[in-house]
């Protein structure tokens, strides 16, 4: 057995190094992700290996959310997302989170204690919250049918998702382009 010491030095190590990755940013020839601005595009692979582009979904409305296993507020928040795609993916709504996890592994086994009905895709690598200029674990973007971002939010709180929900049905709201 680990002592409880040895796991929250390797706990707070863990988050270190990914905040170091997080917040290296992008390189100076990117444009960060900003609100009004298209969102930067992507392609990454589920554990099956299917893939996800970005411009895939357009003409969906798009909740992207960045996560890893080891993050607390991650936990609270795939509840909600559940839920959010459960109610809303009939109107257009694709959630889709982005792991950060170095090892698939910690990934899955946090999928098998909160499992959800959404895309999972998974950047050990750290290229799309770097091109997302992502600074705190959770973040979540709303992307609009036209692939423009609508809404930034980092952490998470439930008492911010009645803000959250209204914006993300006032996207849906909006006509295909």
């Amino acid at each position: 057995m680990i002592p409880f010491e040895a796991t929250a030095q390797w706990k707070a190590l863990r988050m270190v190094v990914c905040a170091a990755v997080l917040c290296a940013g992008p390189s100076w020839s990117h444009a960060a992700a900003e609100v009004g601005k298209p969102a930067p595009l992507f392609e990454l692979s589920s554990a099956d290996g299917a893939a996800t582009a970005l411009e895939q979904l357009r003409g969906q409305v798009v909740y992207l959310d960045f996560w890893a296993s080891w993050c607390g507020p991650c936990r609270q928040s795939f509840p909600w997302m559940a839920e959010l795609h459960r109610r809303h993916a009939p109107q257009g709504l694709a959630v889709v989170a982005v792991n950060l996890d170095s090892r698939m592994a910690d990934a899955q086994a946090f999928l098998k204690s909160v499992p959800v009905p959404f895309k999972i895709v998974y950047d050990a690598q750290g290229k799309t919250p770097r091109e997302y200029a992502i600074k705190a674990m959770p973040t979540s973007l709303l992307i609009g049918r036209d692939g423009r971002i609508r809404l930034i939010h980092a952490g998470f709180r439930s008492s911010d998702t009645a803000a959250l929900e209204a914006a993300i049905a006032q996207a849906l709201k909006e006509p295909t382009p």
